[in-house]
């Protein structure tokens, strides 16, 4: 998975979120609550298993995201960037200030190691 490179390098801290309703619209805040939070080591982490989270074919199931993620810069109000993934048609939604347009939806392979651990890691947050 693509992530835009000056974003990720200012990551400091993500917020884990179970996306209870939408986004109904690309860009649209997800509605749910922040389930937990990755900070220091867990940054790199988790950022470096998103981005080699291979690319898949199409699957259309209405996209209905679960989970997502919001990653924030030192001390930011704002989020630099945010995800929302569905693992139904492995379509993940990203959005924000840093995000160029090409990168706003894109495939993932929601049964990669890779995503399956992202999903794993998020669900543990929730714990």
């Amino acid at each position: 998975m693509q992530l835009p490179a000056d974003a990720v390098a200012a990551t400091v801290r993500i917020d884990v979120v179970r996306i209870t309703a939408g986004p109904e619209r690309h860009g649209d805040p997800m509605t749910g609550p922040v389930v937990g939070h990755w900070e220091g080591p867990a940054v790199a982490e988790m950022l470096a298993a998103v981005r080699k989270i291979p690319s898949a074919g199409l699957t259309l199931c209405g996209f209905a995201p679960g989970w997502g993620i919001r990653a924030y810069a030192e001390a930011a109000a704002t989020p630099l960037y945010e995800a929302a993934f569905c693992y139904g048609c492995d379509i993940v939604w990203l959005w924000g200030p840093r995000v160029p347009e090409p990168l706003h939806r894109q495939t993932f392979a929601s049964d990669s190691p890779y995503a399956l651990f992202l999903r794993m890691r998020m669900r543990a947050a929730a714990a």
